[in-house]
């Protein structure tokens, strides 16, 4: 091969990888993941890195309780990551295609075990029950009750015994 051939098509492949880097920069950075439940009740947004940019409860979420929305926040927080997975997979594919790279993230993916929508949840669950209420703090002991003192004569000259 002509040495100067091998130079440009070097410079070429080098070009073609700049800006495939810069694209892929772009893309992941442009990654984020947003989901919200069927009902509307909450709207997750989260980053390249599956970390919680958003969070959003609709008016219906109070009416859920703790336990049901709580369940709803992290099915829906699941579902946001795993687009934002997806999206950071799209944009490796033009560099990564058949790497390691590619194949260890492609691994490291959550599986999606059942599918399951973030608000398929119990319409009717256990009530929760009450807190336990802490027990009464314990009264302070009574004070013994101490003689009463003589009462003081004005005319008494306690200076002998007062040094000050």
């Amino acid at each position: 091969m002509d040495p100067r051939q091998w130079l440009d098509d070097y410079e070429s492949r080098l070009a073609d990888l700049t800006q495939k880097s810069a694209d892929l920069q772009e893309s992941v950075a442009a990654a984020n993941g947003r989901a919200t439940s069927r009902d509307g009740a909450v709207t997750v947004t989260v980053g390249p890195n599956g970390g919680l940019l958003d969070l959003e409860l609709g008016h219906r979420a109070c009416e859920l309780g703790p336990a049901r929305l709580t369940a709803l926040i992290l099915g829906t927080a699941r579902a946001a990551q795993k687009q934002a997975a997806q999206k950071v997979m799209e944009a490796f594919e033009p560099i990564g295609t058949g790497t390691e790279a590619m194949r260890m993230y492609m691994d490291a993916l959550p599986d999606d075990p059942d599918d399951v929508a973030p608000d398929d949840h119990d319409p009717d669950p256990d009530p929760e029950p009450e807190p336990p209420r802490p027990p009464a703090p314990p009264q302070p002991p009574a004070r013994p009750r101490t003689a009463a003192r003589p009462a003081r004569r004005d005319d008494e000259d306690d200076d002998d015994n007062q040094p000050w």
